[in-house]
């Protein structure tokens, strides 16, 4: 059963009564209460897609892990829990996926800017996904068409310079984003990319 929009604004429920909650709606939980997310725009979506799309098929083919895509929440600890649009988690961490959510941190985790998400994704998501030890964050706004790829190094986020546009993830071995990418449109045919990689 879905709740309302309305109901959801100032739900409050225990963590194990929120895994329980509607599986379609997109949503969070802060400190005891469900934070929902407002729809995706088209662009979002084609973005998401993309991205989920490559990093997904060069994963499985490099055999490092799994690519997840939201709605899939990510325990950051016992009073936080997110949504990242995408996540990575390294066959080394398996040991924290269950079979409805991450219970821990992904190695990487991919949120894509929209209007209404800025100050969230910017200032309360960096700071939580940093004290939580993910060891990447990517930034996407297709609206600017700006990106920041941030990895972590001693406990604190940098900022990666990609000078020749070209980014270098440290999580994903030997993956090649180039940015100009994210900002064509209609979007780079997803085949042309995987060649451009070595995986076709």
């Amino acid at each position: 059963m879905a709740y309302p929009q309305t109901d959801v604004q100032t739900l409050q429920m225990s963590f194990e009564d929120f895994l329980k909650y509607d599986e379609h709606t997109c949503a969070e939980w802060i400190n005891g209460e469900v934070i929902p997310m407002s729809p995706a725009s088209g662009r979002h979506q084609n973005v998401s897609g993309f991205l989920e799309s490559i990093l997904r098929i060069y994963v499985e083919s490099k055999n490092l892990g799994l690519i997840r895509s939201a709605p899939f929440l990510m325990r950051l600890n016992k009073n936080k829990a997110r949504e990242p649009d995408l996540l990575f988690l390294s066959n080394a961490h398996q040991d924290r996926l269950l079979p409805t959510y991450l219970d821990g941190v992904a190695d990487l985790v991919i949120e894509i800017i929209s209007p209404e998400s800025i100050g969230r994704v910017r200032n309360d998501k960096f700071s939580e996904y940093e004290q939580a030890g993910i060891l990447e964050y990517w930034l996407i706004d297709p609206i600017r068409k700006q990106a920041a790829f941030y990895q972590l190094e001693n406990s604190h986020y940098h900022i990666i310079d990609i000078h020749d546009g070209v980014y270098h993830s440290k999580v994903l071995t030997d993956f090649q984003l180039k940015e100009s990418w994210l900002w064509q449109d209609p979007l780079p045919n997803v085949l042309d990319i995987l060649k451009h990689l070595n995986i076709l």
